[in-house]
């Protein structure tokens, strides 16, 4: 299964290449950032295909433990904007317009959008990209990676995510034919007459009418399917034990409603980490299987939204574990920490001291200072104004490999849902 998942990641990555071509030199650096980094953006490594997508995911995580971003870090997210209301991967001259039909993506626009709903100030931006998104709805209600593209899991997940971070309900948003979104990411979802240990998951797209199981797309549709996006109102309660796998009885195949769908694919994935000491697996081609951090951390971010908090606990505490290497996974890649502070958020635990490390404080050093730390965050005492801004080094290598095949697979990865059930910000 992780192989076959690779494989069809490699057209995907080879598109997004073409598509985004060479990228310019970067910006001018700030005084206080670490050489080779933008003014303003989170990172050191080559932005050219996951700046949008890091970026946004930083600016979730800090506001999710209640750190104000810094403006410089707003605004270079916001300056990524194209004229139409999309978000390319990564604009090295916003002076330059983008490419409607390949140089803009629904998984960065998504993205950006939740996070500047959730930072604010940027309502005229926001209601762009909404516009954009929906412009760019497939006829079957769904959404590709590219307009136009055939609808798949995670673009179409980050998009109602998206409309979930605006307060609109994305079960509303009908294409021409009436289609809504969830009818587009149930028809992904393998039921009763797949192999057993593939029911309730789900597809990153139809694949020519043949679909293949894929669990970071499981996770991604898993949160969707919930109304959610990345960052969601913590419960820290249980819905009742272990999600409910489909019901394949009485002639049915599918799971039915959204709901069911995601209990289906949130019980596959469990089986799945249950099977594997409680994380996900990846494999690149001709590598051998390895942990997958970003994608187990996405399945986190859904078993909680689901209120499974003792199933979500249990590949959290592997990610915890100094011998998973999740935390030096994440070393200085923002889009790594960003991932692993919005699984202990959602899941209950603290940030501040994952696995011994202050995640927090770790994705801070690696853009600009923040503003401040609001008061009552999580927090341990300390006052992210007042923490110094550290070098961060350039490696961490596998957290540019979880990008390629997050974005490529896409994951956005994991993944991801934004906002649900607490007050939004004033735009």
């Amino acid at each position: 299964m992780n192989i076959r998942r690779s494989v069809a990641a490699l057209p995907l990555c080879a598109a997004l290449c073409t598509a985004l071509g060479a990228a310019a030199a970067p910006a001018a650096v700030a005084d206080d950032s670490p050489a080779g980094r933008s003014e303003g953006l989170y990172g050191a490594k080559d932005p050219k295909f996951d700046g949008v997508w890091r970026q946004s995911l930083a600016l979730l995580a800090q506001d999710a433990v209640g750190v104000t971003p810094a403006k410089s870090a707003i605004d270079w997210l916001t300056g990524q904007s194209c004229a139409d209301g999309g978000f390319a991967a990564y604009r090295a001259d916003t002076s330059k317009a983008c490419d409607p039909k390949k140089g803009e993506f629904t998984d960065a626009t998504a993205a950006a959008i939740q996070a500047l709903a959730a930072v604010g100030g940027r309502a005229d931006t926001v209601e762009k990209g909404i516009g954009w998104l929906k412009r760019h709805q497939n006829d079957d209600g769904g959404w590709g990676m590219n307009p136009g593209g055939p609808s798949d899991a995670n673009s179409t997940s980050a998009a109602i995510g998206a409309f979930a971070a605006m307060g609109q309900d994305p079960a509303k948003r009908h294409a021409k034919g009436g289609e809504s979104p969830y009818d587009a990411l149930l028809g992904l979802q393998l039921g009763c007459s797949a192999k057993a240990d593939e029911r309730g998951a789900f597809a990153y797209t139809a694949d020519k009418g043949k679909p293949v199981a894929n669990e970071l797309a499981t996770a991604s549709a898993a949160l969707a399917a919930q109304g959610k996006g990345f960052v969601f109102e913590t419960v820290g309660k249980d819905g009742g034990g272990e999600p409910k796998p489909l019901r394949c009885a009485g002639g049915t195949d599918g799971a039915g409603s959204p709901k069911d769908a995601a209990e289906a694919a949130l019980a596959h994935l469990s089986r799945v980490m249950s099977d594997t000491d409680m994380h996900l697996k990846s494999a690149m081609p001709g590598a051998k299987d390895q942990p997958d951090f970003g994608g187990t951390a996405d399945a986190v971010v859904a078993l909680a939204a689901g209120e499974h908090s003792a199933t979500a606990g249990k590949p959290l505490q592997w990610l915890q574990g100094k011998d998973s290497g999740a935390v030096a996974w994440a070393k200085g890649d923002p889009g790594a920490l960003a991932k692993l502070i919005l699984a202990a958020h959602a899941a209950g635990a603290n940030p501040r001291d994952f696995g011994g490390a202050d995640l927090v404080q770790q994705l801070n050093a690696t853009g600009p200072k923040p503003e401040a730390a609001a008061p009552g965050a999580e927090s341990d005492g300390k006052n992210e104004k007042s923490e110094k801004s550290e070098k961060e080094s350039d490696d961490g290598g596998v957290g540019g490999v979880w990008w390629t095949v997050g974005v490529c697979a896409i994951a956005g990865v994991g993944i991801g849902f934004l906002l649900s059930g607490r007050k939004r910000r004033q735009l």
